[in-house]
């Protein structure tokens, strides 16, 4: 039996919505006990004599010790892109972020769109990563949006979810089949709302900023269409939906009123949604091109309103690499997409520290809503849950060094920027994958 003690530690407990002072003993991968301030130090007797046989104590020095993240949407470029990123490189990035537990994307080249090619990305997720990785597969074959995928034959190959990433699904019928299929399975379908007219060759929200650079603009409203005609579509046909990102206010009444009628949905938002907005363009620096385009000040303050009160349900990094020849050419015809897996932490730390968020309201979007909705028992800090944990420090300052980051790809729209936030160590089930030097 391996036992690890980390004490002295900040336990940011996002179930309990609690931060506070303790210790965590962690057996064979599992979390075993909960002590509050140093109680495992002054046990005695048959406890005592349990914890001192071949027991590794970890002191955190009062940093925080949380659930590790579980990130819905990284990209992983393998089959197909390797160049980009590879299932090794983000691994080892995931480790020193944080993420213990990631979902990936289908939109690889080919898509994920048949179990054969689902069994040969998990085999190497499976060989090269020390973390948790969980296949999605794609929704309609090659992600074109006319005929759907063998979701059935997809789930028993290892199918999380079933998701055409950015390519919204034109076809209300396609569409309405696909979920009638998947409700039929408990399949979660995961969705990008937009109206795909509207948005198509995007590269900014509609406003004075884009018209005064002179760039392709979209309409908050094409995200709000998009959800509209989905939420239309889950009445119909009670399908597990869920919303990949919801980037503007004007979104957010829909998906209140959704939740209400007691629909089965939940919805994300991505860290640059709710760290950037459009002004950070300006330059024309494609690092900061996204999709959905980066929004107005306005749209992330309610976004984050949002998360506060839990109407959005989880943050991701919606981790997209993309080379330097993508991103080296002008605005509007450079790739969209940032890393984010080792910059998710420390950026979102930045709603810590700004007062919008607390430390379990943090966790809850980036740890326990995840888990909960893909159904996993990691994301807590609870007696009998995986020990998935990282250890951190929130207020350890550094400049973000693009050059130094795990992924292949450096696309990061923070680089040389100052941040707080730096991850001491990574846990999954209970070895640690990462350690800071």
């Amino acid at each position: 039996m391996t036992r690890t003690l980390i004490t002295n530690a900040r336990l940011i407990d996002p179930e309990g919505g609690t931060d506070t002072l303790g210790a965590l003993l962690i057996e064979d991968g599992l979390i075993a006990a909960i002590h509050p301030e140093d109680c495992p130090t002054r046990a005695k007797g048959a406890e005592a004599k349990r914890l001192d046989e071949g027991t590794r104590v970890i002191d955190a020095r009062g940093k925080c010790l949380a659930p590790g993240i579980v990130d819905i949407g990284v990209k992983v470029c393998e089959p197909g892109e390797r160049h980009k990123e590879s299932y090794r490189s983000a691994g080892r990035a995931a480790a020193a972020g944080g993420v213990t537990t990631i979902a990936t994307r289908p939109d690889t080249l080919p898509a994920i769109d048949s179990p054969e090619v689902l069994e040969f990305v998990a085999r190497r997720a499976n060989e090269a990563t020390p973390i948790n990785v969980l296949p999605m597969a794609a929704l309609t074959k090659g992600r074109e949006g006319r005929e759907m995928t063998e979701i059935g034959f997809l789930m028993d190959a290892g199918a999380i979810a079933f998701t055409d990433c950015d390519h919204v699904v034109r076809s209300t019928k396609v569409f309405a089949r696909a979920l009638t299929y998947a409700r039929s399975l408990g399949a979660l379908v995961i969705a990008h709302p937009q109206d795909p007219g509207l948005s198509e060759g995007a590269a900014a929200t509609t406003g004075k900023f884009a018209s005064l650079y002179g760039l392709p603009a979209v309409s908050p409203m094409a995200e709000r269409m998009g959800l509209d005609r989905d939420i239309a579509l889950l009445e119909m046909t009670g399908a597990r939906y869920h919303a990949d990102q919801i980037t503007t206010g004007r979104a957010l009444p829909a998906l209140e009123r959704a939740k209400r009628n007691g629909l089965d949905i939940t919805a994300g938002t991505s860290i640059h949604h709710l760290t950037l907005n459009e002004l950070d363009v300006a330059g024309y620096r494609t690092f900061f091109k996204v999709k959905p385009p980066l929004r107005s000040e306005d749209d992330r303050q309610a976004v984050i309103e949002a998360v506060r009160t839990g109407l959005i349900d989880i943050i991701s990094s919606m981790h997209t690499p993309q080379d330097e020849e993508s991103k080296r050419l002008p605005f509007e015809a450079a790739a969209s997409g940032a890393v984010a897996l080792q910059t998710l932490l420390p950026a979102a730390l930045r709603l810590y520290h700004s007062g919008d968020l607390d430390l379990p309201t943090l966790f809850r979007a980036l740890s326990y809503n995840p888990a909960r909705r893909l159904g996993l028992a990691c994301g807590r800090l609870a007696q009998g849950a995986p020990a998935n944990l990282v250890l951190f420090d929130p207020d350890a300052p550094f400049i973000m060094d693009r050059f130094k980051l795990l992924s292949k790809s450096k696309n990061t729209p923070f680089d040389e920027a100052r941040m707080q936030g730096k991850v001491r160590a990574t846990f999954v089930a209970g070895t640690p994958v990462y350690e800071a030097p």
